[in-house]
């Protein structure tokens, strides 16, 4: 049975009839309706749009809400009225984590318009790229771009180089970029995560280059979550450096401990952190597929899941899947960086441009894109975009062989930690 609440002049509907708040007749004239559920706070994204009835009913978040297949089989929300579910298809239904201790802040907020002011952290190999890209591409979406790194002098090298790049006679179509100090990290919309402790040199020997980074990444993403709590952060934390998706956990649970280490959820919301890994991911099956008849499906019809490693996902298709070809294609994407450190380079640069540059432009314009988000614990690589009304990840007919392989994705990601 449905129930319909007023809070702070928002209209709310549940199926709980006892959650405390005032309640009101049914709506039908409200623009926007929100839905409250209740959720363990680390077990669920804070807010989300509502782009299917059945994610009303869902019982816990988890990797079944990117698969319609598994969604139809859920029970429907009892006497759910079709004036409601109109309002979902014209995408004016979010979802509010009542449980959640930020319950009243995060339903009267409203996402701010305008250009967005970008910070990013540590500008070396990728990061200098990235910064190139987003300041080349991104003067509809960004007013101006602050940059830190431990080296003044690499901060004033790229202060320098990037300001003398314009259009004649047009000098203020790109955005400036200036130098910030690390106590202003958190004075902006935009919060870019490229550190890193190091890569092994090419011809280490090592296999997988993203989890021998993650111990000493990890330590580094704590210290500026946890500093992004202190301040208040209330824009988007992106998460570039590898391995991206553990990295965007560890974000989420670092920025949510007290002084005591207890996860009390006053720092990020999980939907406040994006990995952006698997925009790369998405090009290099994209190059092979470009380059072997027997997969150019992919490019009108394929999609990536799942974290920017070993574990990625490769469909060649959604409607016409074919698993054995899905997986070569997978292993050929999974292994284009040992190509590339094979003929004695380091594979940075279309990382920092299709993951990061691009696929963070995409974000910030609304934009469907390629990035890891918070589903029931992990933050697990699908194509997504930000609305007006939260957080939306698309939802396809996955296939039984192709959605087997994303659980594979999850339940891994889920032992990393």
């Amino acid at each position: 049975m449905i129930t319909f609440y007023k809070i702070n002049g928002q209209v709310c509907f549940s199926d709980c009839a006892d959650l405390g708040y005032e309640k009101t007749e049914d709506p039908k004239q409200a623009d926007r309706l929100t839905w409250l559920f209740q959720r363990e706070p680390g077990s669920s994204r804070a807010s989300f749009k509502v782009s299917d009835p059945a994610l009303l009913s869902a019982k816990e978040e988890n990797v079944s809400w990117m698969n319609s297949n598994r969604l139809g089989k859920l029970a429907p929300v009892e006497d759910l009225p079709d004036w409601v579910k109109e309002k979902i298809s014209e995408g004016c239904v979010r979802a509010v984590n009542v449980c959640h201790p930020k319950f009243e802040e995060i339903l009267n907020s409203e996402p701010e318009k305008g250009k967005k002011r970008v910070h990013v952290l540590a500008i070396g190999d990728v990061g200098s790229m990235l910064l190139t890209g987003l300041h080349l591409l991104g003067g509809d979406v960004i007013s101006s771009i602050g940059i830190c790194d431990i080296s003044d002098q690499v901060t004033a090298r790229w202060e320098f180089e990037e300001n003398q790049i314009a259009y004649p006679w047009d000098y203020d179509a790109l955005p400036e970029v200036d130098v910030v100090k690390p106590e202003q990290l958190f004075d902006c919309d935009v919060f870019v995560f490229v550190a890193s402790k190091g890569i092994p040199p090419v011809g280490s020997g090592v296999k997988d280059v993203r989890m021998y980074q993650f111990e000493n990444n990890s330590k580094i993403i704590g210290h500026y979550a946890r500093m992004a709590r202190e301040k208040k952060f209330r824009g988007l934390f992106c998460a570039v450096s590898d391995p991206v998706d553990p990295l965007a956990k560890v974000a989420f649970l670092e920025s949510n401990r007290n002084e005591n280490g207890e996860l009390d959820y006053m720092g990020l919301l999980p939907e406040q952190i994006q990995g952006f890994g698997l925009g790369v991911m998405n090009a290099r099956a994209a190059y092979y597929a470009k380059r072997d008849e027997r997969m150019k499906q992919f490019l009108a019809e394929g999609r990536t899941f799942g974290p920017h490693g070993q574990d990625l996902v490769v469909a060649d298709s959604i409607e016409h899947y074919n698993d054995e070809l899905s997986k070569e294609l997978t292993n050929l994407t999974v292994t284009a960086n040992l190509h590339m450190r094979s003929i004695g380079y380091k594979p940075f640069v279309a990382p920092a441009f299709s993951s990061g540059a691009i696929s963070i432009l995409m974000a910030l314009r609304g934009d469907w894109h390629c990035g890891s988000v918070f589903l029931g614990g992990v933050y697990m690589g699908v194509k997504n975009r930000y609305t007006e009304n939260g957080l939306e990840a698309e939802i396809l007919p996955l296939p039984d062989a192709l959605y087997d392989r994303i659980v594979f994705a999850e339940e891994n990601l889920k032992k990393i930690i």
